[in-house]
């Protein structure tokens, strides 16, 4: 059976864009999401494979976080500086041997400075070495869905089989933002000092922009450089990722422009919230005959603005649905159809349990059913 159901969009009234300006971004490869959504808001090359300098550091720290989330490290823990740790070449926090220095340090060190001996320090008092703790590095790569990324280090130092892609890096970044925003707040930190020397992020676009809160630059010769961003505006969250810019100005100013195309062409809507009554459904052999019915999860769109008026859903179920029907069981489906053309399908499931009528009930929904 098929029902078309009233979009209930609650949004500003906004300009209509009949055509979006086209958009041109001086970088190798690069995406556009919505944080809540994921939708895809501008792309080119995204599944290449590029060396993600020190963007493997956002990496190190959703390995780094998930132990403090499991209490196998803590924020206050004294960790020794070992010879490999202090010799790292690149960037660093200036760690020195045979001292301690505390995770919550080592982990400001890494973000704000992007600190190559904090991240083998790091490694080191969690895994042992390096090498292993790179192996749980990609190992939460494939749990995320990151199919083109493989990480050999934890600092980004170049490898020829040391690899990502700004879908992957999207990916990383979403995670680390929607499963650890207790620590994603450290990477708006504009400075740290550690030793007696200050350093600065070098994400020049937390002084430029008020709305960007995080999160990490990168740069080799090889890969160029390189920007994660994200940035909230009216409450609606984007995530960008530049990959191979000419410059670290130019990075920043092409990262901008991303967002700025992002806020300013596109809406998110809310359409409807998790356990909330879409409709009733006949329900047959039942103790009751009516079963309520709605979505397990809160639905978003993102859309280019102006179009909202073309979002159409349509809900499909089987008859008969015969009792017993349990919480969040699928009882049927809706469609999301933009210009005639399906973008999304979602579930539609049972709100409430609902066991089978006694014997009469039954007898009598089976004999309607049969005369129908």
């Amino acid at each position: 059976m098929k029902l078309l159901l009233p979009l209930l969009i609650c949004f500003a009234v906004m300009p209509v864009f009949a055509q979006k300006p086209a958009l041109s971004i001086a970088a190798k490869s690069f995406l556009l999401t919505d944080f809540q959504t994921g939708q895809v808001l501008a792309s080119q090359n995204a599944h290449e494979r590029v060396e993600p300098a020190s963007l493997t550091k956002l990496m190190t720290a959703y390995v780094v976080f998930t132990a403090l989330k499991q209490e196998r490290i803590a924020l206050d823990q004294n960790i020794h500086v070992s010879e490999q740790a202090w010799r790292m070449i690149g960037s660093r926090m200036f760690i020195e041997p045979n001292k301690t220095v505390t995770v919550e340090e080592l982990i400001r060190g890494m973000i704000v400075q992007s600190g190559n001996d904090a991240c083998i320090a790091l490694a080191e008092a969690i895994a042992g070495s390096e090498e292993i703790f790179a192996h749980m590095m990609n190992k939460e790569a494939a749990r995320l869905g990151m199919k083109n990324t493989h990480f050999t280090n934890t600092t980004g130092l170049p490898d020829p089989n040391h690899y990502s892609t700004a879908h992957d890096l999207t990916l990383l970044a979403t995670a680390i933002i929607r499963d650890f925003p207790e620590y994603y707040l450290l990477y708006s930190i504009k400075e740290f000092t550690y030793n007696d020397i200050t350093q600065t992020n070098r994400n020049r676009l937390l002084w430029l922009d008020p709305h960007v809160d995080g999160m990490k630059t990168g740069w080799t010769k090889a890969a160029g450089y390189c920007l994660v961003t994200s940035a909230v505006r009216d409450k609606r969250r984007l995530v960008s990722v530049v990959m191979g810019a000419e410059s670290a100005n130019s990075r920043s100013m092409e990262s901008q422009r991303l967002l700025n195309y992002g806020f300013q062409f596109y809406d998110t809507l809310h359409l409807y919230k998790k356990d909330e009554v879409l409709t009733t459904i006949q329900l047959w052999k039942g103790a009751k005959n009516m079963l309520k019915a709605g979505f397990d999860r809160d639905v978003y769109f993102t859309l280019p603005k102006g179009q909202a008026d073309q979002l159409k859903a349509t809900m499909e179920y089987k008859q008969p649905l015969i009792a017993p029907v349990n919480v969040g069981q699928e009882v049927g489906t809706v469609k999301f159809k933009l210009n005639d053309r399906t973008i999304e399908t979602y579930p539609l499931v049972s709100l409430e349990n609902v066991e089978t009528a006694n014997i009469f009930g039954r007898t009598w929904d089976g004999v309607k059913l049969l005369l129908n």
